[in-house]
């Protein structure tokens, strides 16, 4: 249900005996276009409903048409299968039989024809005679007239049957009868996205308070596709789609499986988005590192060639907090306009992942930086702030007292950046800029105030490792 809301023009309201038609055909006018936007929003609604009712009833017929093709494909394979196994019973046991019988006919032959031929002998001649009698008596010594094959007992003779289990159709009409299910929504619905710098935060939630869900499946696809992908399954309720092309809509839809449910639920509504922000991108270039196609992949290779790999662009803004998580040989850079590293919602913050590693040092740097500065071997100086793989925290180049945990696995370090001044006051040590920065890691923080030459609205990131082997991701 649609409620919409129309200003009425300020006119006074006028005593009934002093309204006019001119009032009333305002009134009147106002009336009809409020009805005509709620009957437009009702056919809209009225049509949604119509076309996807249409869909559900060409799904389910096309399902079970199917299910009915498989079923008597899947009963013919299994009739050929148990005719083929009557086949072969009878061929195996019919054979003794069958030679058994050829034995006694072949037995009958041959003693008629010696009985014929023992006429014959008896009917010639004296000389003839004995020949002939002579065979006859020969052959016949030959003949064993008491050796029969052995007839098999009447218990011993195959009897081939069916056992045919009629309890199967209760199974398949009880499954059958709860095959499928017709909701008026789906489980879940995508509740919002957000745009990244080469990507789109997809989060959704459940709409159905009744449905226990246990996995989520998200798809996309760009507009111009006919063929959906999938990209994520798994527990949690939001996930960053990576390499979206700026300016390009896509379209995005989620389902869920029950706990302990096999089948996947109806798909959620379909929502169109598109990031119109520019991917964060590592300088290309230097000589020390290799970058990705879409240079969002540094890797630092076997150059002695050293030095800092900035981004492209002043891409991370104040406000904003930066999350590095290690993972299994793997630091996770999260950015985002909360104070919580799981929440990954800003909208231009850039992430950075680290997914391999090679041999620390203590000049190697992961921070930001006012601007860039060629010639320096790490953000350990002057307008940055970082983090060194030992857990040393530089500001301005040098190292602060406060030591957080080194960088290990399974450690989070997180950077949380805040304006504090903007302009020239007299209790910020000299400087026109000052920013708040606190530095957590492993349950440990540090807090201090950053201060810089002048006003800097956004940062650059960036990165130094003086050994080869470290990969870093930035999305």
């Amino acid at each position: 249900m649609h409620f919409l809301c129309v200003p009425y023009p300020c006119v006074p309201h006028p005593l009934k005996s002093e309204a006019g038609p001119g009032w009333y055909s305002v009134q009147l006018q106002n009336f009809l276009l409020v009805v005509g936007v709620q009957t437009i929003l009702q056919c809209s609604d009225m049509c949604k409903i119509k076309e996807s009712a249409s869909q559900t009833r060409d799904v389910l017929k096309q399902h079970f048409n199917d299910l009915k093709g498989t079923l008597g494909k899947l009963l013919d394979e299994r009739l050929v299968t148990l005719l083929q196994e009557v086949d072969t019973i009878e061929q195996e046991t019919i054979k003794p039989l069958d030679d058994c019988q050829k034995l006694i006919e072949h037995g009958v032959n041959t003693a008629e024809d010696l009985v014929q031929e023992g006429e014959i002998a008896i009917l010639g001649g004296v000389g003839e005679q004995n020949e002939k009698l002579w065979s006859f008596t020969k052959k016949a010594s030959h003949i064993q007239l008491d050796s029969l094959p052995e007839v098999p007992l009447l218990v011993d003779v195959p009897c081939l049957s069916a056992q045919l289990d009629d309890s199967i159709l209760n199974i398949v009409k009880d499954h059958i009868f709860k095959h499928g299910t017709v909701a008026s929504r789906p489980p879940v619905q995508i509740e919002e996205l957000i745009e990244k710098p080469g990507g789109i935060i997809v989060r959704w939630c459940k709409v159905d308070d009744d449905f226990t869900a246990q996995d989520y499946r998200l798809q996309f696809r760009k507009c111009t596709s006919n063929h959906f992908e999938d990209v994520y399954v798994g527990s949690e309720t939001e996930f960053i789609v990576l390499h979206i092309d700026p300016n390009v809509d896509y379209q995005f839809r989620v389902c869920a499986r029950g706990d302990g449910r096999q089948e996947w639920s109806p798909w959620s509504v379909p929502q169109i988005g598109h990031s119109t922000l520019v991917p964060h991108e590592w300088t290309a270039g230097f000589e020390g590192y290799s970058l990705s196609s879409r240079r969002n992949i540094a890797l630092r290779n076997d150059s002695e060639s050293s030095g800092v790999l900035y981004s492209s662009a002043p891409t991370y803004f104040c406000g904003q907090t930066l999350t590095f998580r290690q993972q299994g040989f793997r630091a996770l850079l999260y950015s985002n306009a909360t104070s919580h590293p799981e929440d990954v919602g800003s909208s231009s913050a850039p992430h950075i992942r680290v997914e391999t590693v090679g041999q620390p040092d203590r000049r190697d740097s992961i921070g930001v930086c006012a601007e860039r500065q060629n010639g320096y071997d790490s953000l350990q100086r002057d307008q940055a702030v970082c983090i060194s793989t030992n857990g040393a925290v530089f500001v301005n180049g040098k190292e602060m007292t406060n030591q957080l945990p080194a960088v290990t696995s399974g450690s989070t370090v997180t950077f949380d950046i805040e304006a504090v001044t903007l302009g020239s006051t007299n209790n910020n040590e000299g400087g026109n800029f000052k920013l708040r920065v606190t530095i957590s890691s492993n349950n440990r923080e540090v807090v201090f105030d950053w201060v810089l030459d002048q006003c800097c609205g956004s940062l650059y990131f960036g990165c130094s490792f003086f050994y080869p082997g470290w990969k870093v991701l930035v999305f």
